[in-house]
C-alpha cells in the first residue's frame, strides 16, 4: 500500500556531462481482482485506491450499479509462498442476494496497464449493457471556453506526474469546470476506474453532468467506461479510435479529442457543446 513512487539509480546525460544520481519512478505492479473469492483479472497498476480500482472495474463490466451491492472490499493473502498479504490481491464480496456473473467464459484473465480489454473474446462482449440509462438523455451542455481549460487543471493536479512523469490522469469536473476528483495511474483506464470506483463507493453513480478528462487517448475501452458510469462527455488531449467514436455515436456520449489550447475536434454528441457565434468553415 502507498508504493505510489520508488527511486532507482540512472546514470544522467546532458550535453555531453555524465553524472550518477537517484532518479524517482511511478511504481507499478500487478493487482488481482477477485470477485467472491474467485480470481476475475489482473491488472498493472500504480498501488493506491486499489479498493476503488476494483469497484470500478466491476462497475465497467456491468456487474456493480449501487453501493449497496457490496459486502465487502478487502486485501487476501497473495501469490508469497509463505501466504503473506502482498497488498496486491483484492477481493470484492458481494451483497447477498446480489447475482454473480458468469467470470469464467468472457475474459482472459490478464490485462495490461495499456489496455484494459485485451482478454475480451469478442466486440459483442465489450458492448456490456450499463446499469444506467445511456448519455443519450442528459441535458448537460459545457462551452468550448471551459472545455479549453480543462487540460490545464488536469495537469496542474497531477501532484505524482511531477516526480516521475510516467502516469496518466482522469480528473472528473463538474459542468462549470470545478475539478470534482483526480486520480493518477500508470494505466488510463485503471485512472479511470478509480474515479469510477471512488464515486461508487460514495453512492455518487450515475455520473450525470459531469466531464471526464483523460490524459493521452480516447480509447473504446474509455467511452465504454464513461457510458457504464452515466458520465455524459468524455475530452482527450489526443485522438479517439473508430471505435471508440462509433460507441459514442451509438450512446449518446459528447467524445472530444484533440483539446489543445482552444482548439478541439468534436467527434460526437456536438450538440452538448456551445460555442458562441459559431461558424463552419470549410467542407
Amino acid at each position: 500500500m502507498g508504493r505510489v513512487t520508488e527511486r532507482r539509480p540512472v546514470v544522467r546525460i546532458r550535453s555531453g556531462r555524465v553524472s550518477r544520481r537517484p532518479d524517482t519512478l511511478v511504481a507499478e505492479e500487478p493487482m488481482e481482482i477477485r470477485l467472491n473469492g474467485r480470481p476475475l483479472a489482473v491488472t498493472m497498476r500504480t498501488p493506491g485506491d486499489d479498493f476503488a480500482l476494483a469497484v470500478g472495474f466491476l462497475v465497467s463490466e456491468g456487474v456493480l450499479g449501487r453501493a449497496e451491492e457490496v459486502q465487502s472490499v478487502v486485501y487476501c493473502a497473495g501469490a508469497t509462498d509463505d501466504g503473506s498479504n502482498t497488498y496486491n490481491v483484492v477481493d470484492v464480496r458481494l451483497a447477498p442476494g446480489v447475482p454473480v456473473p458468469d467470470i469464467t467464459l468472457e475474459r482472459n484473465v490478464y490485462t495490461t496497464s495499456s489496455c484494459g480489454l485485451c482478454g475480451k473474446a469478442s466486440l459483442d462482449a465489450v458492448r456490456t449493457a450499463s446499469r444506467f440509462p445511456a448519455p443519450h438523455g442528459d441535458p448537460v451542455r459545457v462551452t468550448a471556453e471551459l472545455l479549453a481549460v480543462l487540460p490545464d487543471r488536469l495537469r496542474a493536479a497531477q501532484r505524482v506526474f511531477d516526480r516521475t512523469g510516467g502516469l496518466h490522469a482522469a480528473g472528473l469536473f463538474s459542468a462549470e469546470g470545478e475539478l470534482l476528483d483526480l486520480r493518477e495511474d500508470v494505466g488510463r483506464h485503471n485512472a479511470v476506474d478509480k474515479v469510477v470506483g471512488r464515486a461508487f463507493r460514495a453512492g455518487g453513480l450515475p455520473l450525470r453532468s459531469s466531464v471526464l478528462m483523460v490524459s493521452g487517448r480516447a480509447s473504446f475501452e474509455l467511452v465504454q467506461k464513461a457510458v457504464m458510469a452515466g458520465i455524459p462527455v468524455l475530452a482527450a488531449v489526443s485522438a479517439p479510435s473508430s471505435l471508440a467514436v462509433d460507441l459514442a455515436v451509438e450512446s449518446g456520449l459528447t467524445l472530444v479529442g484533440f483539446l489543445r489550447g482552444d482548439s478541439m475536434n468534436v467527434y460526437a454528441g456536438a450538440e452538448r457543446v456551445l460555442v458562441p457565434e459559431e461558424r463552419e468553415v470549410g467542407g
